[in-house]
């Protein structure tokens, strides 16, 4: 009787433990049917208060009035789509015509000017941590290489834009079926706590996505200005391309001030280059980071404390773990992720020290 208990129990756990490797296999399989899933979640959040606003006010039906909101959303990825088609192209042409030999002894002409005038202050650049060598040794043929795919994830993005569009409509439409389908995983005497989880961690979250637009919002606005000002083409492209890279924790901010350049120097060139390319590299640089302060003294502090009430330096370390585990995809969901967590934690395990003193300010 003992060793049958015995091998039933072995049979169990090798069974649960098999289902569980399935399931992952099978998720990691489909992983892209579970970014479209989440990503339409996030739209249906930030949806959601639109839907209800039509439904409330203009009492239209949830079917009518969540198309509506599929349109505005639409339209929205559709324009910006279409102001990326122009700065795609021209940047091809520029970068078609450009003669990179050129280009690298540009480069090399603007080190030994830079030697000369820092000479004058007794710094002598050789001797620093920087060096010509990089210039010489550094091949700027991936430059039209880095411009030429980006079109072509532009044109594989299509696909997937349509089926989130998809999804979302259907999880505006009845903000039910995610919920519905969650319970079932969920065993019944734990269905009263998950839903006021569910209920806490709807809130937080679609007031930190709320809260990311108008990041992005604010910085746009920024980014634009600074560009109109000094003079680059395609200004709001760039200037939505560069504030929407900010989503990135840490490593966005730098793609998007390196891109911003980049962007700039490339729509001038056959300019002379310390004349013109470089003084405007210079503003646009200097334009970045004033957008950089206000959006880490401001923007940042006010979504973070006001949406997911966390500590600065909780949410730091968060990220950083995200981004070793995940890379910029973990950067970039570390924090929802681990606002769910704390809701569910403190549901579930409230009697925790450790859980009470994370969860203090829920």
């Amino acid at each position: 009787m003992f060793k049958n208990e015995i091998s039933k129990g072995i049979i169990h756990s090798i069974l649960v433990i098999s289902g569980i490797i399935l399931g992952l296999y099978l998720l990691y399989e489909i992983k892209i049917l579970v970014g479209y899933v989440l990503i339409a979640a996030i739209i249906s959040l930030i949806g959601r208060p639109i839907v209800v606003f039509l439904n409330n006010r203009l009492k239209l039906k949830n079917t009518s009035a969540s198309i509506i909101t599929m349109v505005f959303f639409l339209t929205i990825i559709v324009g910006i789509i279409s102001l990326f088609i122009p700065l795609v192209i021209e940047q091809g042409k520029n970068l078609s015509l450009l003669d990179i030999d050129s280009f690298q002894e540009n480069m090399k002409f603007l080190y030994i000017e830079t030697a000369n005038y820092l000479s004058r202050f007794n710094i002598d650049l050789d001797k620093s941590i920087f060096n010509m060598d990089w210039i010489s040794n550094m091949d700027f043929r991936f430059i039209p290489e880095i411009l030429n795919s980006f079109g072509k994830t532009l044109g594989n993005l299509t696909i997937g834009i349509l089926s989130v569009m998809f999804i979302s409509f259907f999880l505006l439409k009845d903000s039910m079926i995610l919920e519905k389908s969650l319970f079932v995983l969920v065993p019944k005497k734990s269905n009263k706590k998950f839903k006021k989880s569910y209920s806490s961690i709807k809130k937080l979250l679609s007031r930190y996505f709320a809260g990311l637009i108008l990041q992005i919002f604010i910085l746009f606005i920024i980014y634009t200005v600074i560009l109109l000002i000094i003079g680059i083409p395609n200004a709001f492209v760039i200037a939505f391309l560069c504030s929407l890279l900010n989503l990135i924790p840490y490593i966005g901010p730098v793609i998007g001030g390196i891109l911003m350049i980049l962007l700039t120097m490339s729509s001038n060139i056959g300019a002379d280059f310390s004349t013109i390319i470089l003084p405007k590299a210079i503003y646009v640089s200097i334009g970045f980071i004033v957008g950089q302060l206000v959006d880490n003294f401001f923007s940042q502090p006010f979504i973070f404390s006001n949406s997911v009430k966390s500590h600065p330096l909780e949410i730091f370390l968060i990220i950083i773990i995200g981004g070793l585990l995940f890379g910029p995809l973990g950067m970039i969901a570390a924090i929802p992720s681990y606002t769910a967590i704390k809701v569910i934690a403190k549901e579930f395990f409230s009697e925790n020290r450790i859980v009470k003193e994370l969860t203090k300010n829920l």
